[in-house]
């Protein structure tokens, strides 16, 4: 099933490497969020995520997967997501990791099913950050720059501000916002409260709560409020 993403307001990302309980997983597919999106930056195995997505094809709720490994590359999710960390130092997290992905399965992909997503990583602390060696001490015109490469330059359909773990500087992710016009703006990181998942959907196209899930999970079903109410 090809989804068009563009509307999507809400998402909840869920790792493969962490456990929800069926309750806690039914709860958040009827939430009303627009989708689901699964992937992690450590521990995700084929066996994980076959497991977490046989799970949530129970609802009807789109589910995609954010590839974040090659071998954990798992067949039935209506949309497969492939990041390229724009500001990664080191090429393998730009052209390296996806070449190896397209050289093993590229006759296999529907590339109708498929969207790049430019990562932009602003927290330095974050898993995501060091795994990718993300130069994260950049201005606001670089973040900006960043986010031009990948409308005007790549052509990529989405651009994905990442602060993970922290919540971000709105006034950046506003400044990006204005500076695209037909890719679409994920923001993820930090969003832990109705409040700050009106902020953050006040400033991007598409908000992505992750991190709460595990840690506080009636925050992280407030959410979703916050973008049903704009």
């Amino acid at each position: 099933m090809i989804i068009d993403t563009k509307s999507w307001r809400h998402v909840f990302k869920l790792d493969p490497d962490k456990q929800l309980t069926d309750e806690q997983l039914e709860h958040l597919c009827v939430s009303g969020t627009d989708g689901i999106m699964v992937g992690g930056s450590t521990g995700v195995t084929y066996e994980n995520t076959v497991d977490l997505l046989a799970r949530i094809r129970q609802y009807e709720v789109p589910c995609v997967l954010e590839v974040s490994h090659r071998d954990a590359i798992v067949p039935g999710f209506d949309m497969y997501m492939i990041p390229v960390v724009l500001n990664s130092g080191d090429p393998q997290w730009i052209v390296g990791q996806q070449m190896e992905a397209i050289a093993e399965y590229g006759s296999l992909m529907d590339w109708d099913e498929i969207l790049t997503e430019g990562y932009i990583i602003l927290n330095g602390d974050s898993a995501a950050a060091k795994l990718t060696s993300a130069q994260t001490d950049i201005s606001e015109r670089e973040v900006v720059a960043y986010a031009r490469m990948a409308e005007q330059m790549f052509k990529m359909p989405i651009c994905y501000v990442e602060y993970s773990g922290t919540f971000g500087d709105m006034d950046i992710v506003r400044q990006v916002k204005r500076n695209l016009r037909d890719t679409q703006l994920m923001y993820g990181g930090g969003i832990n409260s109705l409040e700050k998942a009106k902020l953050a959907g006040e400033a991007a196209d598409t908000i992505i709560v992750g991190n709460i899930i595990y840690e506080d999970f009636n925050q992280a079903l407030a959410t979703v409020a916050g973008c049903q109410s704009m």
